[in-house]
């Protein structure tokens, strides 16, 4: 059952540790370093009281908000996502049956509906509704004639986590309330401003990058357009920062890795897990501190 906001916060500062809320950035497969962050915090016995996501951010703190464990979050990923014969079977799977399904479903060429492909590979943790979890989330869309930021809170969850991860070119977009959605990353790259207020300690995590070479070498055509896509939105990351950082942030190293590269997951994990150390850090620091009134 979803705990209220308030209640929760309040119940979390009547105990002698600061609240910690938590913003979970875009990033495609960069954010699978997500994941650090999720264990660490267990391991610490840290249960944030409220959770904002954007994209791949968005997904993978819906399923810290239903009660999954970081190593559980792992597990699935590198089972799934991670596993190229994994992926070539549930690919498979959820092919139309017939040229009459394949266009009911949205069907463009060059195009996937991103709510199927979640509902194969996400876990079975995660449940239907917002209300069904256990932490407040904040799923984070773009709205593409709006020409601004949707926030989801309540009703559909898997529509909203749909719209969220719909990546220009790859996605189709997602209609929510008659809108059109898209990537809630292009908008909001790490949506940390929503959490003002709600916690002690807030913490974010960047995981877009940036375009990754030698400086010289022309990018392809793909590479070019993730990259300016990159450059995009740490421009909005610097602007957010200067309205007000917020107090833990995060940036692993994740430049090598494109968009795309779920199949490297272990890689991805292996290349980031300082940022474990760098959690514990800031967080002892942050602890020590004097609690804010």
């Amino acid at each position: 059952m979803k705990q209220d906001l308030s209640m929760t916060k309040e119940a979390a500062q009547a105990s002698s540790q600061p609240t910690v809320a938590l913003a979970l950035g875009g990033g495609g497969a960069r954010g699978l370093a997500h994941i650090h962050v999720i264990e660490t915090l267990d391991e610490l016995g840290i249960r944030p009281v409220a959770i904002a996501g954007s994209s791949i951010g968005a997904i993978i703190g819906a399923g810290m908000a239903a009660g999954m464990r970081g190593e559980e979050i792992r597990a699935h990923t590198l089972a799934t996502v991670g596993h190229r014969r994994e992926v070539v079977n549930r690919l498979w799977q959820m092919r139309p049956s017939s040229l009459s399904e394949a266009m009911a479903n949205g069907f463009r060429f060059g195009q996937f509906n991103v709510e199927r492909v979640l509902r194969a590979f996400l876990p079975e943790a995660i449940p239907p509704k917002f209300s069904d979890l256990g932490i407040p989330l904040k799923v984070v869309a773009t709205d593409y004639y709006g020409q601004t930021e949707h926030i989801c809170e309540k009703g559909d969850l898997w529509q909203a986590l749909a719209a969220s991860a719909a990546l220009p070119a790859i996605f189709i977009p997602v209609k929510i309330g008659g809108r059109v959605m898209i990537d809630g990353g292009i908008y909001n790259p790490i949506p940390f401003d929503h959490l003002r207020g709600l916690a002690d300690i807030v913490i974010a995590v960047d995981v877009v990058g940036g375009p990754d070479g030698d400086g010289r070498t022309i990018p392809s055509r793909i590479d070019s357009l993730f990259g300016a896509s990159q450059l995009m939105m740490q421009s909005i990351i610097a602007m957010k920062l200067k309205e007000g950082a917020p107090d833990i942030l995060l940036r692993p190293d994740v430049g090598r890795y494109r968009v795309m590269d779920f199949l490297r997951a272990q890689d991805v994990l292996n290349g980031t897990v300082a940022i474990k150390d760098q959690l514990k850090r800031a967080l002892d620091e942050r602890m020590r501190a004097p609690k804010r009134k």
